[in-house]
C-alpha cells in the first residue's frame, strides 16, 4: 500500500504526485470533471483545494477521496502485479 506524500497541483486538472516510495508522476484527472460526484470539480478553484488525508489519499473535504494505490498505478505506469505480490500466486486450493 502506497501513500501519497506531496500532491501539486497542475494546469487542466492534472496533479503532481510524490509518494512514500519516493516515486513520482503525474496524474490526468480530467476524464473525471462533471461526472457524479467529481461534478464539484466544474469549479476548478475546487479541484484545487485537494489535501493529503490521513491514510495518504487525496481528499476533497469530507466529500471526496481517492485511493493512494490507484493513482500510484497511474502516476508510475506500473502493473497491480507489481505492487499487491498476492496477484501472482495461484491458489492452490482451487
Amino acid at each position: 500500500m502506497r501513500k501519497i506524500t506531496d500532491v501539486k497541483v497542475l494546469p487542466n486538472f492534472r496533479l503532481g504526485l510524490t509518494f512514500d516510495s519516493g516515486e513520482s508522476g503525474e496524474v490526468d484527472l480530467s476524464r473525471l470533471v462533471g461526472c457524479g460526484v467529481f461534478a464539484q470539480w466544474n469549479d476548478e478553484d475546487r479541484f484545487r483545494q485537494v489535501e493529503i488525508g490521513p491514510a495518504g489519499e487525496l481528499q476533497w473535504d469530507d466529500s471526496l477521496d481517492l485511493c493512494p494505490d490507484a493513482l500510484y498505478l497511474e502516476a508510475t505506469g506500473k502493473e497491480p502485479e507489481e505492487l499487491f505480490a498476492n496477484l501472482n500466486r495461484e491458489n492452490a486450493h482451487a
